[in-house]
């Protein structure tokens, strides 16, 4: 690994952290310079903006760009970086709640944003607070501050953006429209209950004039669901239920209507759209009650699937469903990746998922019919087989029991949110994995029991690793082991980008920003970040300079050639 990492560079953790809090301090209006999105960046591969979440609509993050490449990688060092305050001084601000905020509210935050680069803009969220920051030169152009309610402050994925305007949600259940130029509120509607326990972490996706955004929550029973809303008006376009209602397809998969009418399945990360096709592709959550599945017989249709809906009706055109009646917390929200391959010698419009129940999955996103499924760490021990649909079907004796029975992946599973990448040049689909263990208590053995019936003890990690799998025959191509702490606990999942410039970046699970050869793992450069990478990274081309752009904690950092 090449050893010359920014602080080995000069750049020491005092210097950083002060040089991040002057830039940040010199706020900057781009007098005369457009922010407006022009929709057909959406379908393209990203070259000098980042219009959406994935950088395009395929969910694969890779760049054509290849600046930075292979080569002279080891030549790549710090251009600047900004760290998030969430202080309201000096922030415009907008919201429903107190000045003061409420106890629980976390005062710092980590970056699991991906930034939108718009016209030399970039925008970022963390939970409350938006920003806007020169992407040459990370001086903030403006921050928007919410005023919470409370709730879940877990994270915020990022913003969308239509036109002139940009779209978030907020931890107490805020769909929030601001003007991208100024950060002025330009309306907000509430989208959930709060008191329900519902969430909302959600980056919006902009498919023509519907803005996408999905619900989280399952520390109570309830109905997940997604919403297409208007982008002029904020309000309600359609609806769609993850879980079907009485006389609906999938109800015969749930005992009641209580029980689907309850039944969680929520939509918590962002989608992927074909065009052609005009299909969006949303994973879903896992079914509640969460951690035992006794008063819910059946599969638990529209739970732990992946699922193409018709984005100008809401209405659903096909489904696959990863994980049949989930009791281990195994959703399916992870990101569905848009590949065009080649499969038994034909061209194929394939959509992929590492899933965080262990496994491998290979659709066609046509139709939905099954490709392939293989198992994506050693350590899986939960199924009992692979059905004749590709579905892993769970073994009933590693169910929670009152006296704990071992399984592994544990809940946080075999990867998780963090962005996986996809890219063309080498098949491989890249993606960070753990092989944890979890002890599952049944602590609530009433037929009907409520929001968490079981409990889980972490029994530790056997070892994590960045994985790539070849997606025609979805065996792992390479694997590289990464960092494991004293307690064992490891990064794992990661936020990934790869490049046409035979690049893939990552982190190494000990704090170091990476970048890897992606045809066989091997580490070509890294630079020291003090934690863990927080989101997926990505990449633009402003001036004729190409930047890479990661969040570690609080932090943003931007790399470029010397």
């Amino acid at each position: 690994m090449n050893k010359r990492s920014t602080v080995a560079r000069g750049f020491s953790a005092a210097s950083l952290i002060i040089g991040a809090l002057l830039v940040g301090a010199l706020p900057m209006i781009l007098a005369g310079q457009s922010t407006t999105l022009s929709s057909d960046l959406l379908g393209k591969p990203p070259i000098d903006s980042w219009p959406t979440y994935h950088g395009d609509y395929s969910g694969r993050r890779y760049s054509t760009l290849k600046q930075i490449n292979a080569s002279n990688v080891k030549n790549l060092t710090l251009a600047w970086m900004y760290r998030a305050n969430l202080s309201r001084g000096g922030a415009i601000v907008g919201g429903e709640g107190p000045d003061t905020p409420p106890a629980g509210v976390p005062a710092t935050a980590s970056i699991k944003s991906t930034p939108l680069v718009v016209n030399g803009i970039l925008y970022f969220s963390v939970p409350d607070h938006v920003y806007a920051v020169d992407a040459r030169t990370g001086r903030e152009v403006w921050h928007f501050a919410w005023k919470t309610r409370g709730g879940d402050h877990i994270g915020n994925r990022g913003v969308g953006m239509y036109g002139n305007w940009l779209y978030f949600l907020t931890p107490d259940n805020y769909f929030v429209s601001l003007e991208a130029a100024t950060g002025k509120e330009r309306w907000h509607h509430e989208i959930a209950s709060m008191k329900r326990e519902y969430f909302s972490s959600n980056a919006p996706i902009v498919v023509g004039r519907h803005v996408i955004i999905g619900v989280g929550g399952d520390a109570l029973d309830i109905p997940g669901y997604l919403e297409s809303r208007d982008p002029e008006s904020g309000e309600v376009v359609w609806r769609w239920n993850t879980t079907p209602r009485p006389g609906q397809a999938g109800a015969e998969t749930w005992p009641g209507e209580y029980e689907m009418s309850s039944g969680g399945g929520m939509p918590w990360l962002p989608g992927t759209y074909d065009p052609e096709l005009n299909l969006y592709y949303i994973g879903t959550g896992n079914p509640q009650p969460v951690l035992t599945g006794q008063s819910r017989p059946g599969d638990n249709l529209w739970t732990c699937s992946i699922v193409a809906l018709n984005p100008d009706t809401g209405k659903m055109v096909w489904a696959y469903q990863v994980t049949p009646h989930d009791t281990h917390d195994w959703d399916a929200a992870q990101t569905p990746v848009l590949i065009d391959g080649v499969i038994d010698g034909r061209p194929r419009k394939l959509v992929a998922q590492a899933s965080r129940n262990g496994h491998f999955f290979l659709l066609d996103r046509a139709n939905g019919q099954h490709i392939l499924t293989t198992r994506m760490i050693d350590s899986a021990n939960w199924t009992k087989e692979i059905n004749a649909k590709g579905q892993p079907i769970r073994n009933p004796a590693k169910d929670a029991i009152v006296a704990g029975t071992l399984v592994s992946p544990s809940t946080g599973g075999a990867t998780n949110w963090p962005p996986p990448s996809f890219n063309p040049d080498t098949g491989l689909f890249y993606v960070g994995t753990s092989q944890t263990y979890g002890l599952f208590y049944l602590t609530d053995t009433d037929p009907r029991p409520q929001g968490w019936a079981a409990a889980e003890r972490n029994m530790g990690n056997v070892g994590s690793a960045l994985k790539a799998i070849d997606y025609q025959t979805g065996k792992v191509r390479w694997s590289h082991p990464l960092a494991m702490t004293a307690n064992g606990s490891t990064g794992g999942a990661m936020g990934l980008l790869s490049t046409a410039g035979g690049l893939l970046f990552g982190n190494d699970g000990g704090s170091n920003f990476v970048a890897y050869d992606p045809l066989n793992g091997k580490p070509l450069w890294h630079a020291g970040l003090g934690v863990n990478t927080s989101n997926g990274p990505q990449t633009y081309l402003l001036d004729g300079r190409q930047f890479v752009v990661v969040g570690a904690g609080d932090t943003l950092f931007a790399f470029s050639l010397q």
